[in-house]
């Protein structure tokens, strides 16, 4: 089937969806706008007194810092969070980590849907620029939590929300501008309830940025747009979102001396022209279109059971572009040619590597809540399809090509299905019950000619039982403590499957403990972790050609730590809000091959595993619209492999940002007049956030001999730089 009669499938489920909710016509009170939104934030989230590890952020938290950089950098100072920006600046390509979990075992979701992208399991927040201007709230998840997070819910899990439904009409007008010539643009409106029923809003943005690195140019094209109808009873939201980026490429690093003396060159693009001289392709980026379209639908039957499901379709294409030098004639299926009796097999190329895929979602699930017993019971399935292909749009010697000719194909198909029933069973006003059962099946098939121009047959089929429990105990009014177990399997990556056909499915055991403090001055929660894993797929440090992260096979590992945050009421004007995560993240037997000959390691440390991450805020409210905010940041020492190497330690570094916020409220034009300011690293600190390991045998240097030759590679942060903004209400 053709995907374009996919698509007018879908959008015809929609509009007929669409002409159903149109032809009721039930006046509501708003506040009961407010009471289904919360009902679908409750099916999927969990609450403050469930047993599982869990940070809240808030529309308003977000804005303080929405000046055009990605959500993960915006959750820096969460705990046990570390971030990295590929162009050192927060806008482009950026990452997070969780406990040192690495971002394909960290599970997103989107109104429930899924957003890992189904065969590199990652999550690019660059195709969905400005996305956190249309975010509700967002709930982060440390270790396992609750199925309804998605089927593939691992090391941590991030649940966003967008915008809920508003009964005002309004509109906001959003600038901002900065260091390395970055900007943001955004217009947002709300209808406010036509009718008392209907709602439609939206939003248009663009971010652009030069990039701390050497033309790591980011161009962020993004909108949003949402259709409503509420009634006291039901709740529908039509959600079309997406974007297109543009990005010039910064995955490759440098190497320590380049670090140490021009520390924001960049090697992506570089080539020698004709007359020998260093030259970059102005071209050399990454160019891809995601369009996501989403159906919810939210049922309160009566005031014990309530419904939902939700519809997903996501079309996303695109490629990245490369300038290649002196590339074989064999590689592309290239004739050799003869010009003046020179052989030629060899030419520069320019090429495009493409990536076309599709993905359909059907969540749905049941409710039921009395003043005892609250349970939920649902399923899930999804369907992908990706098409890779590469491209030759341009030769110096064409041969036989023709432009666009493909130098490879092949496809990637993966089905998953999940059911689940979870509950929490309140035994009495002290003691609360939590039990959790997910099955999971997942087929993931390939065929055709990988990137790396090999023959890449995969069939693998997995199925997982993912049980979780936990107790919550409320000592008293201010106290509660609570323990749980949770088991989770995730299957591997096609790029884990390209390095190792034979890889395993990782699997983890997860103990949790926690307290939670609430007085009126003093908010404070503390959670031991014990994470224990079988063939937890660890990064092995080095990156495949694309600047993807190899991962491996570790055997047995585990993740023991210690988290601690609190909210600090000082005084009415001043509040503190530190954090600390103390951790050890051991492999148990690390055997690898130096000199020619295996050596067994023993214990090491897990790549990218920090053992303290530390962060802090100091707030000042000198009037009620008027707040300063420092921001701290310290993250230990990290090894980028699993081996110990001294060659793979990246240093620790602390960090601190400046964050003002001033509202002019005005009953004239606008509501209010936001105004914003960020100062970022404001000590200059110089520090590497994020990098590469690499080991290679040296056989030719000394013949009948072998020698392991180590390497590595940083991507810089940008030293102080700085944002500023300003919010129209109206």
């Amino acid at each position: 089937m053709k995907f374009t009669v996919k698509k007018s499938i879908l959008c015809a489920g929609f509009v007929l969806l669409s002409l159903n909710s149109f032809a009721q016509t039930i006046t509501q009170d708003s506040t009961k706008v407010e009471a289904l939104d919360e009902v679908l934030i409750k099916s999927l989230r969990v609450d403050a007194k469930s047993p599982i590890t869990h940070s809240n952020v808030s529309k308003e938290e977000l804005e303080k810092r929405n000046l055009g950089q990605d959500i993960p950098i915006l959750l820096n100072y969460l705990p046990s969070v570390v971030t990295t920006s590929d162009a050192g600046a927060g806008v482009g390509y950026t990452g997070i980590r969780v406990r040192g979990v690495s971002s394909q075992s960290t599970n997103i979701t989107i109104n429930g849907i899924p957003y890992n992208d189904s065969e590199s399991l990652g999550t690019f927040w660059v195709n969905l620029g400005d996305i956190s201007s249309s975010v509700e709230s967002l709930q982060l998840q440390r270790g396992v939590g609750t199925s309804t997070n998605g089927a593939g819910a691992f090391g941590a899990s991030i649940n966003v929300l967008t915008d809920a439904v508003s009964k005002d009409a309004k509109g906001e007008i959003s600038n901002s501008f900065g260091s390395f010539n970055t900007r943001k643009h955004t217009v947002k409106y709300s209808t406010g309830l036509l009718n008392n029923n209907f709602e439609i809003s939206g939003r248009l943005s663009q971010i652009n940025s030069d990039g701390y690195i050497d033309r790591a140019t980011s161009d962020l094209k993004s909108y949003f747009l949402q259709g409503a109808y509420v009634d006291e009873n039901t709740l529908i939201k039509a959600v079309i979102f997406g974007g297109q980026e543009v990005t010039y490429q910064a995955w490759n690093g440098i190497d320590a001396i380049t670090l140490e003396n021009d520390r924001t060159f960049n090697p992506s693009g570089q080539y020698t022209d004709a007359d020998g001289n260093t030259r970059f392709y102005d071209n050399e980026v990454d160019n891809y279109k995601q369009d996501h379209y989403q159906l919810h639908w939210n049922e309160k039957i009566n005031n014990n059971w309530s419904a939902n499901l939700g519809l997903n379709y996501t079309y996303g294409r695109g490629y990245f572009e490369q300038y290649k030098e002196d590339e074989d004639f064999s590689t592309y299926g290239f004739n050799e040619i003869t010009i003046g009796g020179e052989t030629i097999n060899e030419t520069d190329v320019i090429r495009r590597r493409w990536l076309d895929n599709d993905f359909y979602v059907l969540n749905a699930n049941v409710n039921y809540k009395d003043e005892t017993l609250n349970l939920s019971s649902g399923l899930f399935y999804s369907s992908y399809h990706g098409d890779h292909f590469g491209e030759v749009i341009w030769a110096q010697y064409a041969s036989n090509s023709e432009i666009r000719d493909r130098y490879y194909e092949g496809d990637g198909d993966k089905y998953d299905f999940s059911i689940f029933t979870k509950a929490t069973y309140q035994l009495n006003d002290k003691l609360s019950l939590f039990g959790d059962l997910q099955f999971r099946s997942v087929n993931y098939d390939t065929s055709g000619i990988s990137s790396g121009l090999v023959l890449f047959e995969i069939d693998k089929t997995y199925n997982f039982f993912n049980p979780k429990a936990g107790v919550s105990y409320n000592l008293n009014a201010n106290n509660n403590f609570y323990f749980s177990y949770a088991r989770a399997n995730r299957e591997a990556s096609r790029s884990d499957f390209e390095s190792n056909p034979d890889i395993k499915p990782e699997q983890l055991n997860d103990f949790e403990l926690g307290w939670r403090y609430k007085s009126p001055k003093l908010i404070f929660n503390a959670n031991a972790y014990y994470m224990l894993y079988n063939e937890q797929l660890v990064l092995t440090g080095a990156i495949d050609d694309v600047g993807a992260f190899i991962r491996n096979n570790s055997g047995k590992s585990s993740r023991l730590g210690l988290e601690l945050e609190a909210v600090v009421k000082l005084s009415d004007k001043f509040s503190m809000q530190p954090n600390i995560t103390l951790s050890s993240n051991k492999n148990d037997e690390t055997i690898v091959s130096r000199d020619g000959a295996f050596v067994n390691l023993g214990k090491t440390n897990i790549s990218f595993s920090p053992e303290v991450v530390t962060a802090n805020a100091i707030i000042f409210k000198p009037l009620e619209h008027f707040e300063l905010s420092f921001l701290s940041k310290y993250v230990g020492e990290q090894f980028m492999g699993n081996t110990d190497s001294n060659i793979s330690k990246l240093d620790s570094y602390f960090v601190n940002d400046f964050n003002v916020t001033y509202e002019i409220k005005t009953n004239k034009i606008f509501k209010s007049i936001l105004l914003s300011g960020l100062v970022n690293n404001i000590f200059g600190e110089k520090y590497v956030s994020n990098g590469y390991y690499f080991t290679f045998d040296d056989t030719w240097s000394n013949p009948g001999a072998v020698t392991t030759i180590e390497g590595a590679g940083y991507y810089p942060q940008a030293t102080t730089n700085f944002l500023v903004g300003a919010t129209l209400k109206f």
